[in-house]
């Protein structure tokens, strides 16, 4: 089974430049989940997702970001990843930057499942090891090796 519990197409995954910001960085995986046809209004989905920052930001800490929506017009529960290496400023609890950024799409009622792939994100970013070589990849193919290793 893969590192989330799912598997994670390279199309799915980010990396992003140096220079990008939280804004940019969420765009580009809202664009990513829209390119893998996830969603329906891919404006809806961007618009929930910059609400649900703007309410609280979804930086946990310890270089980790989970920004989360349930709603209608998302095809299937789809889960996209973004990489910083240098790290992105993302309001977090701890005030450090986030490096790693997992964006849960998932659809309206989906509450069970979201809780389910919330529990294994949240297992295998726990393990410093998995989160370094995650941040250290260059390329959307190297971080998919990583997340869909057996």
């Amino acid at each position: 089974m893969s590192a989330f519990g799912i598997h994670i197409p390279n199309g799915l995954i980010c990396v992003f430049d140096p220079e990008v910001n939280k804004r940019a960085a969420l765009d580009q995986l809202v664009k990513a989940i829209n390119e893998a046809g996830a969603v329906e209004d891919v404006e809806a989905l961007a618009r929930a997702v910059h609400e649900r920052e703007s309410i609280m930001s979804t930086g946990i800490g310890q270089g980790i970001a989970i920004p989360h929506v349930r709603m209608e017009g998302i095809v299937e529960p789809t889960v996209a990843v973004g990489i910083s290496a240098d790290g992105l400023d993302f309001d977090t609890l701890d005030n450090e930057p986030v490096q790693v950024v997992v964006l849960f799409a998932m659809p309206a009622g989906s509450q069970k499942e979201y809780l389910g792939l919330l529990a294994q994100v949240m297992k295998a970013l726990k393990d410093t090891n998995f989160r370094d070589q995650l941040t250290e990849c260059t390329t959307r193919e190297q971080a998919a090796a990583i997340l869909n290793a057996d």
